[in-house]
């Protein structure tokens, strides 16, 4: 496990990481919020699919989260 910035890069679930970067509303609402995220920034969208990355996954591999920590910052 590689610690980047005190956050470890690992993989998490999709509700893990959700969860993560929306601390203040539900589990069910931050799932639908991080993908909303990740769907319109062209960028972060752009290299998660070259890691295999689709919309109904349900877990980020640590590649997956180095990228989305790099682009929206550590949660």
């Amino acid at each position: 496990m590689k610690i980047e910035h005190g956050f470890p890069i690992k993989t998490y679930s999709k509700r893990e990481l959700a969860c993560l970067y929306n601390p203040d509303i539900t589990p069910r609402c931050a799932i639908r919020t991080l993908p909303r995220w990740i769907r319109y920034n062209k960028e972060l969208y752009d290299q998660l699919l070259s890691t295999g990355y689709h919309a109904r996954i349900r877990t980020f591999t640590p590649r997956q989260v180095g990228i989305i920590i790099s682009i929206l910052d550590i949660p």
